[in-house]
């Protein structure tokens, strides 16, 4: 069912710091994951499911291989005449050049929202992984009563300060409403983390921008959340599915790398309600005589000809002879050199490994290469 009164708009520059690593070149919306996706392919295949017929995203910086993967939004069902998507280039903010934050994000694309017959916004960033139906978060929206309603999940936070001060962490009372919202705490245990996955109904959200942005307010969580929850109803949506949070290269590892469970695998796709992404035309891997891969995610256009392991190689991969890779991600057009061997590493798209190198580190601590970087042969 297709809900003509909800507008989604997602953030795909929103967090680029975080893994400062892959967006030097990239949004972080453009950030390969799992093999064969991008991280902006979750946010948009959700709304896609989820029955959202128009979905703006707002870019920033580095958003050229954005435009290129997302195209019209044919793959996502979005290449309408009503509605549709629609790439929202950067804007320069008259104090301080390119947006700070989601405040000032939306300022610029503030026309756009306001020329739209939506009722509802749903709004959320690139970072988080997982499938959600936001029909329920509406449901429960309207239900509610709600000016605003903010997704979260419950999330054991085992060191301090890991993950948390990259986190909002939301008080939720009986009624299920939000009563605190701490930024970026230094925490341990269960708490309630916010996913960045909003609902607000349209006019609060124009009057939010229109009221806050020309003070210089950037911060959604901290001028709405957390200073003007007395003012709205703000309430929470517990989402109790499977989820990855990109908040550094780690993260960004360790999420790729749970994928390789086939129940976390599971979990992350639902066959009814498919994660789609631009499809090339490429032909299928090939295992060469002497070739063995385990427990591995290997993408089209893959030449294996060594062994590989616990690894996800993404398009167009090279694998030599004799070569061993172990606890990988490869992106794009790898090479791996004959008889080299490589351990927790991290190889951004086009780079060479030669001959016999080895390169080794430690699943709690990548090695990462950039992009078109070559490690040449002795």
């Amino acid at each position: 069912m297709i809900y003509n009164n909800i507008l989604g708009i997602i953030f795909a520059n929103m967090h680029d710091e975080s893994v400062s690593e892959l967006t030097q070149v990239r949004t972080m919306g453009s950030i390969l994951f799992g093999g064969r996706y991008r991280l902006i392919d979750f946010p948009l295949s959700n709304m896609s499911n989820s029955g959202i017929p128009e979905v703006g995203v707002i870019t920033k910086s580095n958003y050229q291989s954005l435009l290129d993967h997302i195209g019209s939004g044919r793959e996502w069902d979005l290449a309408t005449k009503n509605g549709g998507l629609h790439l929202l280039p950067p804007f320069s903010h008259h104090k301080s050049g390119l947006y700070r934050g989601r405040i000032e994000a939306l300022e610029g694309v503030l026309p756009y929202i306001q020329n739209s017959d939506a009722e509802y916004v749903v709004m959320c960033d690139c970072d988080v992984v997982t499938t959600i139906d936001f029909r329920q978060v509406i449901r429960e929206h309207k239900k509610n009563q709600a000016d605003i309603t903010v997704v979260y999940a419950k999330h054991n936070f085992t060191n301090t300060g890991v993950g948390s001060r990259a986190s909002t962490i939301l008080e939720v009372n009986e009624e299920k409403r939000i009563i605190s919202a701490t930024i970026n705490p230094d925490i341990l245990g269960e708490a309630n983390r916010s996913l960045n996955m909003f609902v607000i109904d349209r006019k609060i959200l124009e009057k939010i921008v229109s009221r806050y942005a020309p003070e210089g307010f950037a911060s959604f969580d901290k001028q709405v959340l957390q200073q003007n929850k007395a003012n709205y109803k703000i309430c929470g949506y517990e989402h109790k599915g499977y989820y990855e949070k990109i908040e550094d290269i780690m993260s960004y590892y360790n999420a790729n790398m749970n994928l390789l469970n086939p129940e976390n695998k599971q979990k992350m796709f639902n066959n009814s309600a498919p994660i789609y992404t631009k499809v090339k035309d490429s032909g299928p891997a090939k295992y060469e005589a002497g070739s063995k891969v385990t427990n591995s995610l290997i993408a089209d256009g893959c030449i294996i000809e060594g062994e590989v392991s616990n690894s996800i190689l993404f398009r167009g991969v090279k694998v030599g002879k004799g070569a061993i890779v172990r606890n990988c991600i490869l992106m794009q057009n790898t090479s791996v050199g004959e008889e080299a061997e490589l351990h927790a590493v991290v190889t951004d798209k086009n780079v060479k490994i030669g001959k016999n190198k080895l390169l080794t580190a430690s699943t709690k601590n990548a090695l990462f290469i950039k992009k078109n970087q070559k490690i040449e042969d002795d």
